[in-house]
């Protein structure tokens, strides 16, 4: 298997000489030539796909039972074509790719005319959706000209500018749930809305106003409640206002006196979506400003990235990084985080000498245990559930306590589509990510490699290491239940100070999350257990 290497030119002549090889992969490479050197080995396994070869398909390697034959693009690289090796009856391998290619284009034809047809019965669903919700509300409000004000109140603040949502609501013993109605919500099998108790989200109201002129408005009662927001169609800059009414917004201006215009002394790091900046407010006080990339901002319309901020405000642990606020004008978006001093995780442990010294082993063990309650909150407390989707030791920040706080929680709408490649190439995406499925599971392998970060000291992959070393899942997971091996495995900078059983139940809980099959992975409330059982074992 030589897949993804990097390698190119032509296959050498002295493949032909393997007359013992049965399996051969050559995927994702930049190999060029021709294959008629693989056509007389006993091949039953043959994956050339995603190179650049030319010339024709050999007539015996047709017939290797499990060819992946490369993509259609194979013949468009052909300068001059070559004359067949041997002719044929039938059709050749190209002609078949051909017809293929021309009853796909059929299908997808009659595919995109439904979709056309279904999204036009969709808007005029919504079209007569909103007309029957306009004639509704203009009923309630004359019912409340009648004297019904115990009903409707009316949520607009006196300044135009700022708008809040309205919304309809029942009441509630104890939870605040919120629901986004419209078709631009959020991808919900990434991430949701949160149904957890947040008092401060509630609606308060002090006193009765006269009723809007324009929108129409819903009942909303003094307590805590069940809200179904119907947002108005805004502007861009009035949607800002009126989806978000809780979190400070600032302007493009402000953050870059804050940040000296981004200068490169403000800059902290380039992540997965965009560059992370450090500033400085006039009060002294130190925030983390995420600005978003071109690419990751434009996953979104406003709708959506307004309800992305709304989403990720709910979010309280005492192990994520808490957002601030936002900004969003003149085509910027950028998300405000509480500082973290400390940096990464994947810094504290092979770069920074001065914290590393800090983290003993009881210290990294907590570590573990923190970044677990905060996985945790987010698959089971959570409700739907949110899955983090990059979760990775460079996710890992430390506060001035060296307390881990987990950033980019809630972001995973705004990851790009080769998000599951990224992961895998850094050494922390699970095996499933192959065939495209991610869910809370593959979480927990991410969190069983950062353990093993914590464990060994070394890098998810380090491409500095020796060949057999470099993937440290690869490395490490054979030797997890071998008691001398694992010792050897522990990162020298503890220079042995750590209990030997308690290494031993590490490498199991590591064992567990790193399973290859996602269905024996244990939630991360189970892990949580086995870690503070652990740590209350070493006191």
């Amino acid at each position: 298997d030589v897949s993804g290497n990097g390698l190119t030119n032509e296959l050498p002549p002295s493949m032909g000489n393997l007359s013992s090889l049965t399996t051969l992969h050559l995927q994702n490479n930049h190999l060029s030539g021709t294959l008629d050197v693989l056509q007389n080995l006993p091949l039953r396994d043959l994956n050339v796909e995603n190179n650049m070869f030319s010339g024709t398909i050999p007539q015996k390697l047709l017939s290797v039972p499990n060819f992946s034959l490369p993509s259609p693009s194979y013949s468009d690289v052909l300068s001059p074509p070559l004359a067949p090796a041997t002719k044929a009856d039938g059709p050749s391998a190209y002609q078949v790719l051909g017809s293929r290619r021309k009853e796909k284009k059929s299908k997808i034809t009659w595919i995109a005319g439904l979709l056309v047809v279904g999204l036009v019965a969709l808007v005029l669903c919504l079209f007569m959706s909103r007309r029957c919700r306009r004639r509704l509300s203009e009923k309630l409000t004359n019912r409340r000209s009648k004297g019904m004000d115990n009903v409707l109140v009316d949520t607009h603040t006196k300044d135009k500018s700022f708008k809040k949502p309205f919304t309809q609501v029942q009441k509630v013993p104890k939870e605040v749930v919120l629901h986004p109605i419209g078709e631009d919500s959020l991808r919900s099998n990434v991430i949701m809305e949160q149904g957890m108790d947040h008092s401060s989200n509630t609606t308060r109201l002090d006193e009765k106003r006269s009723p809007p002129e324009a929108p129409p408005t819903t009942p909303v009662p003094a307590e805590r409640i069940v809200a179904d927001p119907i947002v108005t169609y805004l502007t861009p800059r009035e949607n800002a206002s009126a989806v978000i009414d809780f979190a400070k917004s600032f302007t493009v201006a402000s953050l870059q006196q804050y940040t000296n215009s981004f200068a490169p002394e403000s800059f902290i790091g380039e992540g997965t979506l965009g560059s992370v900046y450090r500033a400085q407010l006039p009060d002294g006080k130190v925030l983390g400003v995420k600005k978003l990339d071109k690419a990751a901002s434009g996953r979104l319309n406003d709708r959506q990235f307004l309800e992305l901020v709304s989403s990720i405000l709910k979010l309280h642990h005492e192990n994520i990084v808490e957002l601030i606020g936002y900004c969003h004008e003149h085509g910027q978006r950028l998300l405000v985080y509480n500082y973290c001093s400390n940096g990464m995780l994947t810094e504290a442990l092979s770069v920074d000498d001065e914290i590393n010294k800090k983290l003993s082993w009881n210290a990294r063990m907590h570590l573990a245990l923190q970044a677990a309650k905060a996985l945790e909150y987010l698959h089971e407390v959570c409700q739907p559930p949110v899955v983090h989707g990059n979760f990775t030791s460079a996710n890992v920040l430390l506060d001035d306590d060296l307390a881990v706080q987990v950033s980019d929680c809630g972001l995973a709408p705004l990851l790009p589509s080769n998000v599951f490649t990224q992961l895998q190439s850094s050494g922390y995406g699970a095996p499933e990510l192959e065939l495209g499925n991610y869910s809370w599971q593959s979480d927990v392998y991410s969190f069983g490699v950062v353990m093993l970060e914590l464990l060994t000291g070394r890098k998810a992959n380090d491409r500095l290491r020796p060949r057999g070393e470099q993937y440290l899942v690869r490395w490490a997971f054979s030797q997890l239940h071998d008691i001398d091996a694992l010792s050897r495995m522990v990162d020298p900078s503890l220079a042995g100070a750590y209990p030997t059983k308690s290494l031993s139940r590490l490498a199991d809980i590591v064992s567990l999350c790193i399973q290859p099959e996602p269905e024996f992975r244990p939630p991360m409330s189970e892990i949580v257990q086995k870690l503070l059982r652990m740590i209350q074992r070493d006191l």
